[in-house]
């Protein structure tokens, strides 16, 4: 089997989720952008990926244009591992982490897509099977900002059956309304994206420590101060989570070898896709750290991740952003989160059913 195209789609469609639009440094954050990664075959087979997109999906999608595609057209294609093992050897020169090793991610995914449809079974079949066929799923909460929205939404998720709530604020006033909203047995994370400095970082995790937390996520900047991380673990004593920025397994053993991490949160569309972030969770697990994938997306690398999860990690939940979208190319069905669990596909590859209408649609020149 040849592969025959490959084409990356950024397509940018409008979401509510009850509160003002949170900032980042362009403006307000007002669409989902998810970068689709197209791949055609001559037997065929078309298989949908999805690199890291948000703030990086110019980037992302001119890695895939510029250099990954030109490394795949006309190649024939037998085995994802062997394929995308070539693949970051041709490019390690580029680095390990960013914009080609998110359009990696969308090769990678794309061609498990590929694999599980040319043999009739899905993806969680070819890496080793599904332990179950529901998700439990966490509800990741956009950032509010302002404590009365926080409550709000908080009682709302767990109105919806989300038995696990992640906050994305910053303020003890904003953290401790999500936590009297949730009451003292329900599971609360919060993920700060790398908030404070290294000092800030320690002062605020004691002060967030009384509110009991599942995890604390990401709480340094810079994202890969480990020896940090590891000092609020061993001095406040709080779990700590972060990964989503990990590049490789390589990185995932420094880190966990640090002591900087409880649960690692390796990223699908980051780190370079389903067999690259197979190969950190082997590092992780046999460190004994727990695996909670990071997936607030509604493309092929949610999809994915859920499939990952089915077939690697028993214990383990699936991240949902709590927001809903206009329209999604996959179908609304594909992405809800019924009863606080997601569905495992079963269709063969992915098992999603793309509408290209609805990417034609909202798709970004």
């Amino acid at each position: 089997m040849k592969i025959t195209a490959v084409e990356p789609i950024l397509i940018a469609v409008p979401y509510e989720h009850g509160g003002p639009k949170p900032m980042r440094p362009s403006g307000p954050w007002t669409h989902m952008e998810t970068l689709f990664v197209r791949v055609d075959t001559d037997a065929g087979l078309t298989g949908w990926g999805e690199g890291f997109g948000f703030a990086a999906s110019a980037l992302t999608r001119e890695a895939v244009t510029r250099v990954v595609a030109p490394l795949c057209v006309g190649r024939d294609f037998s085995d994802v591992p062997s394929f995308m093992t070539d693949l970051q050897r041709k490019l390690h020169a580029m680095g390990r982490h960013g914009p080609v090793s998110f359009a990696l991610a969308g090769i990678d995914i794309a061609l498990w897509d590929i694999a599980g449809k040319a043999q009739g079974v899905p993806v969680h079949r070819l890496l080793g099977g599904a332990s179950r066929d529901r998700i439990p799923t966490y509800a990741s909460l956009l950032r509010y900002g302002k404590p009365d929205l926080v409550a709000k939404y908080t009682a709302e998720a767990l109105g919806r059956g989300y038995a696990a709530i992640k906050l994305h604020e910053h303020l003890v006033e904003t953290v401790a309304p999500g936590r009297d909203a949730a009451g003292p047995k329900t599971a609360l994370m919060v993920d700060t994206n790398c908030a404070w400095p290294p000092e800030e970082a320690l002062a605020m995790a004691r002060k967030l420590k009384v509110y009991d937390l599942a995890w604390l996520e990401e709480p340094v900047d810079p994202v890969d101060d480990y020896d940090t991380m590891a000092r609020i673990r061993r001095e406040v004593g709080v779990t700590i989570a972060a990964g989503e920025n990990i590049g490789h397994a390589g990185e995932a053993r420094h880190a966990i070898a640090l002591g900087a991490l409880d649960i690692f949160q390796p990223s699908v569309t980051k780190i370079g896709g389903i067999l690259a972030m197979g190969k950190a969770i082997d590092v992780a697990l046999q460190q004994g750290v727990r695996v909670f994938p990071h997936s607030p997306y509604f493309g092929p690398g949610l999809i994915a991740t859920l499939h990952v999860i089915a077939a690697r990690l028993p214990d383990s939940m699936c991240e949902r952003f709590y927001c809903e979208l206009e329209a999604t190319p996959l179908g609304q069905e594909a992405i809800a989160a019924r009863d606080g669990h997601m569905n495992v596909p079963q269709g063969p590859g992915l098992g999603m059913i793309v509408d290209e209408s609805v990417i034609a649609r909202y798709r970004v020149a």
